[in-house]
């Protein structure tokens, strides 16, 4: 199978299960720290590819919950430094393997690309916590 590179915010339950669904079709899963990873603007565009900018936050970060950062109204530049400035902007997980870059968990997307084991159910892209929920650590 094909060793995935899996930029996560650690403790994350939905970014657990992402990896629990990759290694179960048979993928190594090598997990890092998006958090303190070092980014740069062209390092995090090839995960965001053609997507539109509002693709790329994350929206349960805190900012982007309150109203404080709104993804649709941020041109991409402004958005790739925000982003290199408070990671939790960016959309997780990213991810890396055979010289490809994918942001986000879209299930068909990604076993289209790798194959999944589909056996656990529920969301695995948007937090499961509510809105008025504290952040994960």
């Amino acid at each position: 199978m094909t060793t995935v590179i899996f930029y996560e915010k650690p403790g994350c339950s939905n970014n657990t299960r992402q990896k629990v669904m990759l290694a179960a079709a048979g993928h190594t899963v090598l997990a890092k720290n998006l958090l303190i990873e070092r980014w740069t603007k062209e390092r995090l565009l090839a995960f965001f590819g053609n997507r539109p900018v509002a693709e790329w936050f994350n929206r349960a970060a805190p900012s982007v919950k309150s109203g404080e950062v709104i993804p649709e109204a941020i041109e991409a530049d402004t958005a790739l430094t925000m982003m290199i400035t408070e990671p939790l902007l960016i959309r997780r997980p990213l991810i890396e393997a055979d010289d490809r870059y994918e942001v986000g968990f879209e299930m068909e997307l990604i076993d289209a690309w790798l194959g999944l084991n589909k056996n656990l159910e529920g969301d695995l892209e948007n937090c499961p916590k509510g809105h008025e929920t504290k952040p994960c650590p």
